[in-house]
Formats: structure tokens, sequence, C-alpha cells
């Protein structure tokens, strides 16, 4: 006689987590002001207020978009503030920085949102692999919501998770 396979995993009261299923859509846009500065390092300001005035700002319609300068240039706060204005009716978010940043700062918002009641007193994993770019500081973070109210924390997948923090 066969001993019946039991899925234990099945079973338990384990809850996955998986940043990835909160990762917004929507294209992610680094926007960088280095080609509006005389020879890429000088802000002069009456031709920077005329490449704003000049470009066409909707084909950011339901982006995200970090603003940047890949020069040293040193760039007044009020440039970035400049643009924001002209990008924030057609953008979901914008930053100053890079990619990262911005993906942290898209989970900051979305984390900030999350009701963690479900997850009382149970088990948790959060899931490690994703197909999308959820940065590793959306982990760190969400380990902070978590960790007050879950029994145990657990990282990766429910076969090979690695213990993170038992009550």
């Amino acid at each position: 006689m066969a001993d019946e396979i039991i899925n234990r995993v099945a079973n338990s009261k384990l809850v996955t987590f998986d940043l990835e299923d909160f990762y917004p859509e929507g294209e992610r846009v680094l926007f960088d002001i280095k080609d509006w500065l005389m020879e890429g390092l000088v802000l002069r300001e009456k031709a920077f207020r005329e490449h704003v005035k000049n470009h066409d700002w909707s084909k950011y319609k339901n982006s995200y978009v970090a603003l940047s300068c890949s020069t040293d240039a040193i760039v007044p706060a009020w440039a970035f503030m400049l643009l924001t204005v002209s990008l924030e009716p057609f953008v979901e978010k914008v930053v100053i920085g890079t990619l990262i940043d911005l993906e942290t700062s898209i989970y900051q918002d979305i984390l900030a949102t999350i009701d963690v009641a479900s997850f009382t007193d149970m088990p948790v994993i959060i899931k490690g692999c994703s197909n999308k770019p959820v940065p590793v500081n959306a982990y760190t973070m969400l380990i902070k919501k978590l960790k007050p109210v879950v029994k145990s924390l657990m990282y990766g997948e429910a076969c090979s998770s690695v213990p993170l923090y038992k009550r």
C-alpha cells in the first residue's frame, strides 16, 4: 500500500504576499534635462523656459516620470519644479532621481495604503522572484508594515523559504 502524498503547504495557514501583484501599469520614463542645458552644463533660464513651453507634455500621459540630469550641472530646484508643473496634468507620478527612486516612491505610496489586518497572527512568506521591477526598498518597507502583526515572516517560495522573523 502506497502512502498518499499530502501537500502540507496547501493545507497550512501560510499566506504568500507578492509585491508584484501591486505593480501599477504605465510606462516608466527617465527624463534627462542635459540636452536643455547650454553645453550640457549651464541652465539658461530663458532657453530652458522655451524648451518647457514648446515640449509636448501630453506624450507622458499615464506615465511615471523620473526627472534627472546626467551631467555634473548644478540645477536649481525651480527647474525641476517647472518641469513638474508641466508634467503634472498628464502623469501618474513624477520624482527627481533615477528609475529606481521612482519605483521606490511608487511602492511607498502603495504600501502606505495596504491594510495588513488580515495578516494578523499569520505565517507570511514574501514572494521573492518577480518579472516586474520591484525595488529592493519595497521589501524592506513591506517588512516594516507586516512585522508588527504577523506570526512569522519568510522570504522566497514555500518549498525553499528563508526565515526572517518569528514572534
